[in-house]
C-alpha cells in the first residue's frame, strides 16, 4: 500500500490525515489546537504541525499542506518572521484596502488586474497597513508568505537559500497574482508596500513536486484550504459549496476566471488548473460559540434550545456581524438583535436566532456567486447537526446535501500528494463522499426570515 498524508493548518488548528493513495481511505489522523487570535507566531503553525505529524509519518511517502488563505507572513533575510503573522480575520487593514482601490482607479481596475477587489482580508491590504505603520519592520522583510507557503517551507527545511513555494489557489488570494495570466503584478507589490518589492514564492502547478523533507519524503504543491475541501469532495460543475466553519464561505468551481467589481465574488484559482469564484463571511461558527457562551452551554445545548423555538423564532432576529464582516463589507460593524418583546426573550428564541442569523449572512453571500446551482454541499463543523441542516433548506430555499463527517481540506491535500506522487494529467479517482440530503418543506416560512433580517438589514447597515 502507498501512504500519503495532508494537513490543514486553519485558523482552529492543524489536522493531519493519512490516506491509501489509491483508495483515499483515510488510516488515522490527528489534531493539534492553534492559539487563538489575529496575529499568530508562524513558529506556532510549525510546532503544531511537527506534533502532529510525531508517530504518524512512518510509513508516509507524500505531504502536502493546505493553509488558510491571505495571512501575511514576513521574514527577514534569514527566514524569520519579522513579526506575528497577520491572519485573514484581521481587519485592521480595512482603511488600508480602501486607499489601494482609490489609488488603482477603482473596483474594476482591481477585479480586471487580479479577479479580486481588495478587502481587509486580502494579503495586499495587509501589506498596505504594514508598510504604513511598521516601516522598520518592512524594510527588513526579504519575503512575504502565505501560511501555506511557510509551512511547506519549513517541511522542506526551511533554509534561507531555498526557495520557498506556493501554488495557483493560494496565490489567487493575495491581490497581486492574476489567475487569468498566471502572473504575480509585482506593480501592485509595489504599491501596496510603498515601493518596497520582497521575494515571492515560486507558483506550482497543481501536481508540480515543491521538494522534499529532509528525510526524503515527496512535499506537494499544497494549496489554500478552500481549494483543498473542493479537491476532496471532489466537486465537478455546478456542485456549490457552503462551509460553516469560524467564518464562512461559499464557493464553486468553473472553467474560467472571475472578476466582480462588486468585490463580493474572489476570482480564486483552484488546486486542479480551473477557478473557484468564493464569497466569504467572517461570522459563522463563531455566532454560534458565542451565543452557547452567553448562555450557558454547549453547541449541543443550543441546538436543544433551538429545536424549542419555532421557524422564524418568533420574530427575533440577529445581524451577526460579531468580529465585523467581509460580505457584505462591515469591517467595523458589530453584531445586533431585533424584535425583542417579554414573549421573545427567551433563552430558545435566542438560540434559534443565532443560527438562522447566521445562515441568513450565509444566504445573502451565496445569491452573490454567479451561477445556478446543480447541488449545493453544506460542510463544516456546524453542518453536522441536523437541525441546522433543516434551517439551512429553509432558509436557503432548496435542498442541501451533507457529506457524511470527515476532513474534507486535509483530505484534499492527501489527495494532491498522490497525485504530485504518482504524476498524471488528473488526481488520483478517490470515491465521492456519501451524503444525506435535506429537504426545504416550508419555502414560505424560509423567504419570511429572510425577507424580515434583510429588512433590519438594510434599515442599519445601507
Amino acid at each position: 500500500m502507498t501512504v500519503v498524508a495532508g494537513v490543514d493548518s486553519s485558523t482552529q488548528s492543524c489536522t493531519l490525515v493519512v490516506c491509501d493513495a489509491d483508495t483515499g481511505t483515510v488510516l488515522r489522523q490527528r489534531q493539534i489546537p492553534h492559539p487563538e487570535g489575529t496575529e499568530v507566531a508562524p513558529a506556532l503553525w510549525w510546532d503544531a504541525l511537527r506534533s502532529a505529524c510525531d508517530r504518524m509519518m512512518r510509513d508516509v511517502e507524500a505531504i502536502a499542506v493546505a493553509g488558510q488563505q491571505h495571512g501575511l507572513v514576513a521574514v527577514d533575510v534569514a527566514g524569520v518572521p519579522v513579526r506575528d503573522a497577520l491572519l485573514w480575520n484581521d481587519t485592521r487593514s480595512a482603511e488600508a484596502a480602501s486607499q489601494l482601490v482609490s489609488e488603482l482607479g477603482g473596483p474594476q481596475a482591481w477585479a480586471d488586474a487580479v479577479g479580486s477587489v481588495p478587502l481587509a482580508a486580502h494579503t495586499v491590504a495587509k501589506l498596505r497597513w504594514f508598510a504604513d505603520h511598521e516601516p522598520e519592520l518592512a524594510d527588513r522583510t526579504m519575503r512575504v508568505l502565505l501560511p501555506h507557503d511557510y509551512l511547506t517551507w519549513q517541511l522542506r527545511g526551511g533554509h534561507p537559500e531555498e526557495e520557498p513555494t506556493t501554488d495557483r489557489g493560494e496565490a489567487s488570494g493575495t491581490g497581486y497574482w492574476s489567475p487569468a495570466t498566471g502572473h504575480y503584478r509585482t506593480d501592485l507589490l509595489a504599491m501596496a508596500l510603498r515601493g518596497r518589492t520582497p521575494g515571492l514564492p515560486r507558483v506550482l502547478d497543481p501536481a508540480e513536486v515543491a521538494g522534499h523533507t529532509p528525510g526524503g519524503r515527496l512535499v506537494a504543491a499544497g494549496t489554500g484550504d478552500n481549494a483543498a475541501a473542493a479537491l476532496g469532495l471532489g466537486i465537478a460543475d455546478g456542485d456549490v459549496v457552503v462551509s460553516l466553519g469560524t467564518s464562512g464561505t461559499i464557493f464553486t468551481r468553473s472553467m474560467r476566471p472571475s472578476a466582480d467589481a462588486t468585490g463580493a465574488v474572489n476570482g480564486f484559482a483552484d488546486a486542479t488548473g480551473a477557478f473557484l469564484p468564493l464569497v466569504c463571511t467572517l461570522n459563522a461558527a463563531r455566532v454560534l460559540d458565542a451565543t452557547a457562551t452567553l448562555l450557558g452551554t454547549d453547541i449541543s445545548g443550543l441546538e436543544v434550545l433551538a429545536a424549542q423555538s419555532p421557524a422564524g423564532a418568533d420574530g427575533l432576529t440577529l445581524l451577526p456581524y460579531l468580529t465585523g464582516e467581509r460580505t457584505p463589507n462591515l469591517p467595523d460593524a458589530t453584531g445586533s438583535l431585533h424584535g425583542l418583546r417579554p414573549a421573545t426573550m427567551r433563552p430558545h428564541h435566542l438560540a434559534r436566532a443565532a443560527i438562522e442569523g447566521m445562515l441568513c449572512n450565509i444566504a445573502d453571500a451565496f445569491d452573490r456567486l454567479p451561477t445556478t446551482p446543480r447541488r449545493i454541499l453544506l460542510i463544516g463543523g456546524a453542518a453536522r447537526s441536523r437541525l441546522i441542516a433543516h434551517a439551512a433548506a429553509t432558509i436557503f430555499g432548496r435542498t442541501v446535501a451533507v457529506p457524511h463527517p470527515g476532513e474534507y481540506v486535509a483530505i484534499g491535500a492527501a489527495r494532491q500528494a498522490a497525485w504530485a506522487l504518482r504524476g498524471g494529467p488528473l488526481p488520483p479517482r478517490w470515491p465521492i463522499p456519501q451524503a444525506t440530503e435535506f429537504h426545504t418543506a416550508t419555502p414560505a416560512t424560509g423567504a419570511a426570515i429572510r425577507e424580515r433580517y434583510a429588512t433590519i438589514r438594510d434599515a442599519y447597515y445601507n
